[in-house]
């Protein structure tokens, strides 16, 4: 697989035609064939289009990658082969981080609701494409629905669409680590998500996970809250997407100790082999600091900063559940004000992701901002001002937030709460600074991606997402279309906009990348992966041996659509929590 990808990869800056494409997607069986888009029998990968699909009204664009291309394109549509526009490509662009000389076909002016195709003189065809209102409701359904697939602790059937995707309860063999202080059965937090490719599940990655789907829900409820998901609780008066966080919601209030503190982590002391969620007989552990006081700062104030958001959210749903988060939230937020600096690192025979932080602050910040926006007590408000100055230059046009810097989601929440006076001031300020950075980056980049150079990191994919997100609420802080269209730019590059023309989420588009890090694809009989996963995406640090046998590439190009490259190919919850949100902004609002 890996020689076979070293040849892709050379080949796609010259544009190696694809028919029998080791990237290409493999029919489906069952019902799921039937609600798939097609697979293009002939497709070029030198034609890079979002192969999910475009939006009427707004920018429509492709690239192509091609030493034979001519100057003219044509779209057609697949329903009757009829040309429907034609156009010239733009000068090539020379895009650093890939090495490819870009150009770029621009057909914003197809208005008309439909599946089309791009043909390049000299080229080919591409991949068939959406055009319509609706063109990111089946990527946004399975991203996010990707989380029910990740359950843990219960059964598990993606139903009669994805025949075969299911496990059965899993992890219920709970118990303290002596690093916990603590010994003996746990007798709940038989929920939550697994984090990643393994079981572990982490408070701190939840963290921020769960709280970028709360501001999804929080911010785009008129278009994601009517979305019917196919999860158990389906139908029961409470928006999917608010039922599938509560899952995991639940796992969390399970890991806070009588005093408010929040342990770590739950996970076994080593990862388990690639075998289904139910045949892993590890213990899992619920694992802390290994000495007084045992829980960890960082945890307990992403816990207080999502329960505190919770509690606001489910308020019109669940009363009695939103006065839990709240008291939860209050507690560990109290914990966290005594002990502002209790780091975690990996106990002695631990040896599954450590999510160590230096630096607590920005968790705290958090907190406070998201108790303030809830309660509107301004003993929260004070705390807030008195603290949000040094971490102002957090919100910076590289290096969006992540699980180990949350400052931006703390000082956008005042904003985004009505908060006013300087900080707020100075908040959006240093926000549109930002945006504005990030959009001329985005609009030089070949592949009109924000990513940097140095963003291609593990999880590159993840990065481009919360750009992405970074975008999408500077818009709602200061109005500007140019933060929308680079924010949609970055969805475009993830769903097959980019140097491999791949759709970097399972079984979406034509050509999805197929070999996830992620232990029940990689265990189960099925052909395809389970759907709706992002991946980690291109990584030029090259951080596993199955890296090692690329060639020295550009960063843009370090990928292995491999099961062995965890450091380019993984999943996780924090990168398709930003995925979500940002589909979840492209869909259209309910009538």
């Amino acid at each position: 697989m890996r020689a076979v990808m070293t040849a892709l990869v050379a080949g796609l800056a010259v544009g190696v035609a694809a028919c029998g494409h080791p990237f290409a997607a493999q029919p489906r069986t069952g019902a799921a064939q039937a609600t798939a888009p097609p697979v293009a029998t002939v497709a070029a990968p030198a034609i890079k289009v979002d192969q999910a699909g475009y939006l009427p009204g707004r920018p429509k664009v492709a690239m192509v990658v091609s030493a034979v291309a001519g100057d003219r394109f044509a779209v057609r549509r697949v329903r009757d082969g009829q040309i429907v526009f034609r156009g010239r490509l733009s000068a090539p662009v020379a895009d650093a981080n890939s090495l490819d000389a870009v150009r770029a076909a621009d057909f914003t002016a197809v208005e008309a609701p439909g599946r089309y195709a791009l043909d390049v003189d000299g080229v080919g065809a591409s991949w068939p494409f959406a055009i319509g209102d609706d063109a990111y409701a089946r990527a946004y359904h399975l991203a996010t629905r990707s989380f029910y697939g990740q359950r843990c602790g219960t059964a598990v059937d993606l139903g009669p669409e994805f025949p075969g995707y299911a496990h059965e309860a899993c992890h219920r063999d709970n118990a303290y680590h002596a690093a916990s202080g603590k010994t003996g059965p746990k007798a709940s937090g038989h929920k939550g998500w697994h984090d990643a490719g393994d079981y572990g599940r982490y408070v701190v990655n939840s963290g921020l996970s769960t709280g970028t789907l709360l501001w999804a829900y929080e911010m785009f409820s008129g278009r994601a809250g009517n979305i019917r998901l196919d999860i158990p609780e389906s139908g029961d008066g409470t928006p999917d997407i608010l039922n599938e966080i509560r899952w995991n919601l639940d796992w969390m209030l399970s890991m806070q100790d009588a005093d408010g503190g929040v342990f770590h982590k739950q996970t076994s002391e080593q990862f388990c082999p690639f075998v289904m969620p139910e045949q892993d007989r590890l213990t899992s552990f619920v694992i802390g600091t290994g000495q007084e006081p045992y829980k960890s700062s960082c945890a307990t104030a992403d816990f207080a900063a999502v329960m505190a958001a919770a509690a606001r959210i489910y308020r019109p749903f669940d009363p009695a559940f939103a006065r839990t988060a709240l008291d939860a939230a209050r507690r560990a937020h109290g914990w966290a004000e005594q002990h502002p600096a209790v780091l975690f690192t990996n106990p002695k025979g631990v040896g599954t992701g450590a999510y160590g932080d230096r630096d607590c602050s920005d968790e705290l910040l958090w907190a406070v901002a998201e108790l303030w926006r809830t309660t509107g007590e301004d003993g929260f408000r004070q705390m807030f001002i008195s603290r949000y100055a040094r971490h102002l230059g957090r919100i910076a046009a590289t290096g969006p937030m992540s699980w180990g810097q949350v400052a931006p989601m703390a000082l956008w929440t005042y904003v985004l709460g009505g908060g006013t006076g300087d900080a707020a001031e100075a908040i959006r300020q240093a926000s549109v600074s930002a945006a504005d950075a990030i959009v001329a980056r985005t609009a030089a980049d070949g592949y009109r991606t924000s990513l940097a150079r140095t963003d291609y990191i593990w999880g590159s994919n993840g990065v481009a997402a919360n750009y992405g997100v970074q975008l999408i609420v500077t818009n709602a802080l200061a109005p500007n279309p140019r933060y929308l269209e680079a924010a949609a730019d970055n969805l475009h590059y993830l769903l097959g906009r980019n140097t491999f023309s791949l759709s970097w989420v399972t079984q979406v588009g034509a050509n999805p990348f197929r070999h996830p890090h992620h232990r029940p694809s990689g265990a189960d009989a099925n052909a395809e992966p389970w759907p709706g996963l992002l991946a980690g995406g291109p990584n030029g640090r090259r951080q596993d041996p199955a890296m090692n046998g690329l060639p020295d590439l550009p960063p843009a190009k370090m990928y292995l659509d491999d099961q062995e490259s965890y450091a380019s190919n993984e999943v996780a919850i924090n990168w398709n929590a930003p995925l979500v949100f940002l589909l979840a902004s492209q869909l259209p609002a309910a009538r």
